[in-house]
């Protein structure tokens, strides 16, 4: 089974779908988990911040999202989320593929093995790069541009970057910045799942400002873009579920081997 984790705008996926509601050892997830078919794949699909966007990302329980995906038996994650770009080469309108992140948050709780056990997961690769590769052709078949690589610096949220960040996150090469994609990404190698990002850029983040060749973008102009990204989202999920293989992915297959101390 597929799983969509659907982001900021990206609150559901089927017209006419069956509600699982599943209980967790972490807690409850965001909401119930929507479940229905693309091209006859069995997919399910949760709203990371809830039906009503009611959870910010510094209050999700990720821990427990990913692990009811995983019970409904969900073994591929694309999940997309709202961004904003620390680049101007990086567009609005733009996806970003990512392969790297770095974490800037705080607090959360983002592993499954809080001992007696010792689980060091590594993390050199945090996204799967055979579900990239599917998501990046995939965009570039429906002509959706697409950078198919680039870092994510994840914030705590909920408040936004000051400027002088913002060009700390930029000066050091990093492409896109969001809230939501540690721990997920993480949590999700910890149980196995092939996983990647979509960062869906919407705005310029605050350091590029006043910066040669960055436009300013105003609310109603996000919101348009928020519209556009999701229908080309809606657009990209529908293209490449039937092309995921029915073969374990070897990325994530073997994430604990050799983690257990």
């Amino acid at each position: 089974m597929v799983g969509i984790i659907g982001g900021s705008g990206f609150y559901s996926l089927f017209d006419d779908a069956e509600r699982v509601a599943i209980d967790t050892p972490y807690g409850p997830p965001s909401a119930s988990i929507a479940v229905g078919t693309v091209s006859g794949v069995p997919v399910a699909f949760l709203p990371r911040h809830g039906v009503n966007h009611e959870f910010p990302p510094h209050m999700i329980n990720y821990r427990a999202n990913l692990w009811a995906l995983r019970e409904t038996g969900v073994r591929w994650v694309i999940a997309p989320c709202a961004s904003g770009s620390l680049q101007a080469h990086v567009r609005v309108g733009d996806f970003v593929v990512c392969d790297q992140y770095v974490d800037r948050t705080s607090g959360r709780r983002d592993s499954y093995f809080d001992g007696p056990e010792a689980v060091h997961v590594s993390a050199a690769e945090p996204f799967s790069p055979m579900l990239r590769e599917i998501l990046v052709r995939g965009c570039r078949e429906l002509t959706i541009p697409v950078h198919d690589r680039g870092t994510v610096v994840v914030i705590q949220g909920p408040r936004f970057s000051t400027r002088a960040e913002s060009r700390w996150f930029g000066a050091m090469g990093w492409e896109v910045i969001n809230m939501t994609a540690y721990p997920e990404a993480h949590l999700a190698r910890e149980l196995c799942l092939s996983y990647a990002n979509i960062s869906l850029v919407t705005d310029y983040d605050v350091g590029l400002e006043g910066m040669p060749n960055v436009p300013a973008v105003s609310a109603e102009e996000v919101a348009a873009v928020f519209a556009r990204n999701n229908a080309s989202l809606r657009e990209l999920v529908f293209r490449v579920v039937p092309q995921l293989p029915d073969e374990p992915d070897p990325h994530c297959a073997g994430a604990l081997d050799g983690a257990r101390i």
